[in-house]
């Protein structure tokens, strides 16, 4: 389903969306507010937003001319793309040498660092330039120099989003009012342009009307933003509360509450910290009678336990203490063979997790048996990369563990190492390695090249 209105979007052309490795880009340039040094021929800032090509900006002969988009909050800038004016109108060489740049100093447009330097485009051409995840809020196109004029046909700039839990979650609502279903308000397009309906989720007008995001799993929430309508009614969002937490009572609504949210001014966005609180649903709900819930952007974020959706193997196994028990959410105290992993008597055994994509672990959580030798996993290592090599044994040391207590967990910090696979192992001979649980921890998708 949520393909179906992904498609819908591109094919409609309102915007644009690619999807690499689970990381998602969106053309943030509708959604922001455009400025220039000057103004021409009634060749305005928004000629640049406005999807025609035959409707360009333009500014008076002046030093250094610019144009800006202010995008209302910091993003991650991944590209900018740049269309030149037409053939038929003259003077494509006057985009030589333009400069973009991206930051946050909206008054100093040299203060701001650049991203790019345009060499030439052709009349009418698009060129796309590559900003590798600057962060800022305001992006310029400017021409350093004297007796300068900067015109510009169409302006693109594509922000990612590599840490939004919400990208892969599964969403309801209490009710649907006309087309506003409930994945408009997890599409990446917050429905600024060119109409609400397109973007937006909305319920009727009811009691207690609420949303809900199925993260798939539990996560610890950092925090949630959430973005307000433009076109009307910002108070609608007033009094609306996030709720985090794993059970399905009351749909979700009786969880714990994050925050309450006050106001949000139309078009704005906020954000509310949530400090960690676990949960696999985020709800949004408004108490009392004839109430309606809009919302045109949710973003969750936070760091989630990735073992569970890993894939595992180990170099041995023990009768029936297969390597997927130690990602199976069940330390196995009471009976450990049917909830702990373990390898045969050997020399070095290993066991491996395959995250599926490289992450930056920050962190490993390892649980000891209960039952008995709780010494076996004595200086057992950690290692985390992209390596096969020696069955991934090979990559750089997270960590090596001293010791655990029986029945015991204890956390190793990887301080952002980056890696596809996470192994265990225990070098030296006749040894046994037995996981009860791992737990990984990351803080973000890496897109790898």
């Amino acid at each position: 389903m949520r393909v179906f209105f992904r498609s819908l979007l591109l094919l409609l052309g309102f915007f644009s969306v690619q999807i690499e490795a689970d990381e998602k880009e969106a053309n943030r340039a509708g959604w922001g507010t455009p400025s220039q040094s000057s103004v021409d021929y009634y060749c305005y800032a928004q000629n640049a937003l406005d999807r025609d090509p035959y409707t360009i900006t333009h500014s008076l002969t002046e030093s250094n001319p610019w144009w800006k988009l202010d995008l209302l909050k910091v993003y991650t800038v991944n590209r900018v793309v740049i269309t030149n004016r037409l053939l038929d109108i003259c003077c494509s060489d006057r985009i030589n040498g333009a400069e973009i740049r991206v930051g946050n100093i909206p008054t100093d447009v040299f203060s701001n660092p650049i991203c790019a330097v345009v060499s030439s485009i052709p009349s009418g051409a698009s060129q796309s330039y590559s900003c590798n995840r600057m962060a800022g809020q305001y992006v310029f196109v400017v021409i350093p120099g004297n007796d300068k004029i900067l015109t510009l046909a169409e302006v693109e700039i594509y922000v990612v989003y590599p840490d939004n839990l919400a990208a892969g979650g599964i969403v309801t609502q209490s009710s649907t009012y006309d087309s506003w279903i409930a994945e408009w308000a997890i599409d990446f397009n917050p429905g600024f342009f060119p109409q609400p309906p397109l973007a937006c989720s909305s319920t009727n007008t009811q009691t207690n009307p609420w949303w809900r995001l199925d993260l798939g799993q539990i996560y610890r929430v950092s925090k949630v933003v959430v973005t307000n309508r433009l076109d009307c009614c910002p108070e609608q969002i007033n009094g609306a509360e996030i709720h985090i937490g794993n059970s399905l009572d009351n749909n979700g609504n009786n969880n714990l509450v994050c925050a309450v949210i006050s106001s949000i001014p139309a078009g704005g966005s906020s954000t509310y910290a949530c400090n960690g609180m676990e949960g696999r649903y985020v709800n949004l709900i408004i108490p009392g009678d004839s109430k309606i819930l809009t919302l045109c952007e949710v973003e969750v974020y936070g760091e989630g336990n990735l073992a569970a959706g890993g894939i595992v193997t180990q170099s041995s196994t023990h009768d029936s203490w297969i390597a997927e028990q130690a990602i199976d959410f069940n330390p196995g105290f009471t009976q450990p063979s049917s909830a702990c992993s373990s390898t045969n008597i050997q020399t070095n055994p290993w066991w491996r997790l395959d995250l599926r994509d490289t992450y930056r672990v920050s962190k490993v959580v390892v649980t000891n048996r209960l039952d008995c030798c709780p010494e076996r996993i004595n200086g057992a290592e950690i290692h985390i990369g992209n390596s096969l090599d020696n069955n991934g044994n090979n990559n750089p040391k997270c960590a090596e563990i001293s010791s655990i207590p029986a029945g015991g967990s204890s956390t190793y910090a990887c301080n952002g190492m980056e890696g596809r696979y996470v192994n265990l192992i225990i070098p030296g001979d006749l040894r046994i390695l037995t996981l009860c649980e791992v737990e990984v921890y990351a803080e973000g998708l890496i897109q790898i090249c």
